[in-house]
């Protein structure tokens, strides 16, 4: 048990830090309570993957998903933001940076991130849904299950 242990351990470090070496870190300073760090897109290319005319970034807006597509889980989770809370976890509603640009451009402060719940997993998981303007207000949501490597923009 304690040989699984230490692989896990070794193997999360691993990841860790293989994703810093590759393009430094993104959230190198965080605001306090501030979320962990983004996916960065390659310089050059589009939130796509394909390459960006004249090294320029172009960004698309994120596809679409409808809150009868989300999990039940982020269906809870947009419950508990339209009321304010409880949320589940001490990190929920921290700000979100979007330092690696892939949702639309606003101030700084404007985003703030929510755990879903991932039945099964030992932690937070990957999935989140990311929430723009005043809180309590769901209009401008959006839903990635794989932490911040790709958004779907929740219609209403």
């Amino acid at each position: 048990m304690k040989r699984a242990w230490a692989f896990s351990c070794i193997l999360a470090l691993s990841a860790i830090l293989d994703g810093c070496g590759k393009n430094g870190s993104q959230n190198a300073t965080q605001e306090p309570a501030a979320s962990g760090s983004q996916a960065p897109v390659q310089l050059g290319q589009a939130a796509s993957g394909t390459p960006a005319a004249s090294g320029a970034q172009e960004r698309s807006a994120p596809a679409a998903i409808t809150k009868a597509q989300l999990p039940g889980e982020a269906t809870e989770t947009l419950r508990l933001i339209k009321a304010g809370g409880p949320f589940p976890f001490g990190e929920d509603g921290v700000l979100f940076r979007n330092s690696a640009a892939l949702l639309p451009q606003h101030p700084r402060g404007y985003y703030h991130a929510y755990t879903v719940r991932t039945p099964g997993s030992a932690d937070r998981g990957q999935r989140r849904i990311v929430c723009g303007g005043p809180r309590r207000q769901t209009s401008d949501c959006y839903y990635t299950d794989d932490y911040y490597a790709s958004f779907k923009r929740i219609a209403q």
